[in-house]
């Protein structure tokens, strides 16, 4: 079971924990209001009140951080304390992977600035819903749902596919999946004499090898494919 610290629980936040939850997770959630922890406390697995620019409030009231698969700081009211708490859960070493919310370019350069690796995304731009999908089925590149619950995903291919003809593959016979096209990089020399990759789009047939390096963009439902990244 995935397990997620959410910091700042208003309007994106909360939608997120609740979303994160009923697909399954673990979610702490944890703001400075009263109000909004006492919202949630009976949806999601636990809410606290807490001040999370302070390393050690952190480390006592929030001890369940260590074990987190993923940090999301969701503030964006308050670019401050979306920058102070970034900065401090970057000083806590265990801290896995880390997620902020950005409002405009300006906050999302400042908070690239913190560190390159630490993810931003733009609510207002991305959905709850999706990034839901992209932090539940772990290994997902991008998600789209279409109707009830059936969804495409882009994923890399697993290891155990290379050098595997689709007709061979157990897409189907297992997971119950259809594979829509397969994306690949392929070498080509360009006009200045240099190698590059370009991303191609293949349609696949079932004599197509697959082979490392492929990303594959496959269709069905959701819990076939959360039972395809999961295995």
């Amino acid at each position: 079971m995935n397990k997620y610290v959410i910091v700042g629980l208003g309007n994106f936040g909360s939608s997120l924990a609740i979303k994160l939850t009923n697909a399954g997770s673990e979610v702490y959630g944890a703001d400075t209001s009263d109000k909004k922890v006492e919202a949630l406390k009976d949806k999601i697995t636990s809410s606290v009140k807490l001040d999370c620019t302070d390393v050690n409030a952190i480390k006592a009231g929030l001890p369940v951080w260590k074990d987190a698969d993923c940090v999301i700081i969701a503030i964006g009211e308050d670019i401050g304390q979306s920058i102070l708490v970034t900065a401090t859960f970057h000083q806590l070493d265990d801290t896995k992977r880390l997620i902020c919310r950005a409002i405009n370019d300006t906050h999302q350069r400042v908070l690239e600035a913190i560190d390159s690796h630490i993810e931003i995304v733009h609510p207002e731009e991305e959905s709850a819903e999706r990034l839901t999908d992209r932090l539940s089925l772990a290994g997902a590149q991008e998600v789209f749902s279409l109707f009830d619950q059936h969804k495409v995903a882009e994923v890399d291919l697993p290891k155990r596919y290379f050098g595997t003809l689709i007709k061979d593959s157990d897409f189907r016979s297992k997971y119950h999946l259809n594979i829509l096209s397969i994306l690949r990089f392929e070498e080509r020399t360009n006009w200045r004499g240099k190698i590059i990759k370009e991303r191609k789009i293949l349609y696949p047939a079932a004599d197509t090898l697959l082979l490392a390096g492929d990303s594959i963009v496959v269709f069905g439902l959701s819990k076939n494919l959360k039972a395809f990244v999961e295995d």
